[in-house]
């Protein structure tokens, strides 16, 4: 299997890159527009700001590339705020995947600190994507470990929420697209299996 890794201006791409190896998965990471077309998978991780990034994207023609792509596609952390349609963060206008704007968290007690970092549940499981993750039965709920300061609200295309100062999307999906605010190559076991969900979608 070719799996491809957007490469931009974005943190976190070699811990991407190694978590995939351990799933026997050699990634190639690229910015060329042919071989993000024929990988069977792509992965648009990272962590930065939104508006550098899309300003990087923009000039670099990715961002066309980008939603132009067929095949599934896991985006990670900024991967997913920038698949939205606008971030406050910037004031920036993003990709459009999804139609929804991404907001920064606003708190209203002391204890909320901002950025959001640590671990957390999920729940509402929605996605193939969380494949043996899910235990209604014992109520079991899987923790995955995220680090931001801006969230997608919960909208139509969310597949599984978190709990932060208010309920928001912890992961989103369309046609295609699968994403997560969470980092599944900094959660253990449970993100293992996420990444590995992804390469059998």
């Amino acid at each position: 299997m070719k799996v491809a890794v957007v490469k931009y201006n974005a943190g976190n791409i070699f811990s991407v890159m190694n978590a995939l190896r351990r799933l026997g998965v050699e990634p190639m990471l690229t910015d060329d527009p042919k071989e993000l077309q024929h990988a069977d998978r792509v992965v648009f991780p990272g962590q930065g700001e939104a508006s550098t990034a899309m300003t990087y994207l923009h000039e670099h023609g990715l961002d066309a590339v980008i939603r132009s792509l067929r095949q599934p596609v896991l985006c990670i952390c900024i991967g997913q705020q920038l698949l939205c349609k606008h971030s406050e963060e910037g004031n920036v206008d993003c990709l459009g995947v999804f139609d929804v704007e991404v907001k920064r968290f606003n708190p209203t007690r002391h204890e909320d600190k901002v950025p959001c970092m640590g671990w957390n549940s999920l729940y509402d499981l929605q996605s193939g994507l969380f494949a043996q993750l899910s235990a209604p039965a014992t109520d079991v709920l899987p923790y995955v470990y995220f680090v931001h300061s801006y969230f997608v609200p919960v909208c139509s295309e969310t597949i599984a929420k978190t709990n932060y100062i208010l309920p928001y999307s912890a992961a989103l999906h369309k046609d295609n697209f699968y994403s997560t605010q969470f980092h599944p190559e900094k959660s253990g076991s449970v993100g293992e299996q996420i990444l590995k969900n992804f390469l059998m979608l």
